[in-house]
């Protein structure tokens, strides 16, 4: 299960979560901060990352075209780095559950 990170959210997530989602990155590492989201789709889909974001862009276009790349939005709002993490951690198992099962896109975090 390997994350890509959006813009919105901290790079050091790519550390902290390590242990839980390894080969995982983030969007400026790959040059991808200022590229739209089209770029950023066609990035995770040719590279088999999942798109965690904030942004209900990903959302949508994953509920227009499906999968992959599959979609984790975070719903918490501008919430601090350690609570994101607390959340990935917490939804370790929805977020295996959506890597499991090709009829699930886009997962929803609170």
């Amino acid at each position: 299960m390997k994350l890509l990170f959006d813009q919105n959210l901290s790079r050091k997530l790519v550390i902290r979560l390590a242990n839980i989602f390894p080969n995982s990155s983030h969007v400026q590492f790959h040059g991808l901060a200022e590229e739209t989201d089209t770029v950023i789709w066609e990035f995770a889909k040719m590279n088999d990352f999942c798109i965690v974001t904030q942004d209900v862009d990903f959302a949508e276009r994953s509920r227009l075209y499906g999968s992959p790349p599959k979609v984790i939005w975070l719903r918490c709002g501008n919430a601090p780095t350690y609570e994101v993490e607390l959340l990935l951690y917490s939804g370790q198992e929805a977020i295996q559950k959506l890597f499991n099962n090709p009829n699930l896109h886009c997962l929803e975090l609170f």
